[in-house]
């Protein structure tokens, strides 16, 4: 699927750069094609066979899919070229009445506002790490792709209003944005500190299951909240500390 999503991509990119080379250079084109590396790298390679023993390896692993492939695909203004590579006749009769549809549209500008997105990510997040759902995943393959499948997406719909990949219409600029990104980096880092200092191992999987690494539970734990922690605040105060720069800036709008 991803291959195919790459295929897709650069035949509706090498379509659309012939109208518009200066919207469509060349790095967009390798942020997707990272973009879908990078999501290969979480749930392909060989870092999900250790996920499944090793808590800091899932943390790693949950990065990727929500902090570092969903970027870089929006980055890659991904709608049109994606809708321009499908054959012909599944542009026009398959995906063109559902454009058309109204309900369908306004659903879709619905779930990128900044609140809903918002809640999304983080609902979601918090959600599979209560240790009841994070033990079930680990447990049921098909249920922990439903997990993957949940994280990518939601966290494609919180990048959204900070990227703004064209042709989106609505700019959520200012100190909202601000905000926005703030709020995230405190949830994160309240779930992580709690896995850090906490002097049990939270999740059962860990304990019940072998672990071939020679590593105690407590201090993969430990690990892996740390790596969620530096790491996971990094990906949302960097693109904070950009927007205040450009708040800052003379003669910037402030919008709230």
């Amino acid at each position: 699927m991803l291959l195919l999503c790459a295929v897709v991509y650069v035949r509706g990119w090498l379509a659309i750069r012939k109208t518009r080379p200066a919207q469509f250079p060349w790095w967009r084109i390798g942020a997707f094609l990272l973009g879908l590396a990078i999501i290969w790298v979480a749930i392909a390679s060989p870092l999900d066979g250790f996920a499944d023993a090793l808590l800091s390896a899932h943390m790693v692993e949950h990065l990727l899919l929500m902090s570092f492939a969903p970027p870089l695909l929006l980055l890659s203004c991904p709608v049109v070229p994606l809708l321009r590579g499908l054959p012909r006749s599944v542009r026009i009769y398959v995906f063109g009445p559902l454009i058309r549809r109204k309900g369908l549209r306004n659903l879709g500008h619905l779930l990128i506002t900044p609140s809903i997105a918002w809640l999304a990510m983080n609902l979601v997040f918090l959600g599979w790490h209560v240790p009841a759902a994070y033990d079930f995943a680990l447990e049921h393959e098909r249920w922990h792709e439903f997990e993957h499948l949940c994280f990518l997406g939601t966290s494609i719909l919180f990048w959204w209003p900070v990227v703004h990949p064209w042709p989106t219409r609505q700019s959520f600029a200012g100190w909202f944005l601000l905000l926005y990104l703030v709020m995230a980096d405190i949830v994160n880092t309240v779930l992580s500190a709690f896995l850090a200092f906490c002097d049990r191992p939270v999740y059962g999987y860990y304990l019940r299951e072998p672990n071939a690494f020679d590593i105690s539970p407590l201090s993969d734990q430990r690990a892996g909240a740390v790596v969620m922690w530096v790491i996971g605040s990094l990906i949302f105060l960097v693109p904070a500390i950009a927007v205040t720069f450009r708040l800052l800036q003379p003669g910037e709008r402030h919008s709230v």
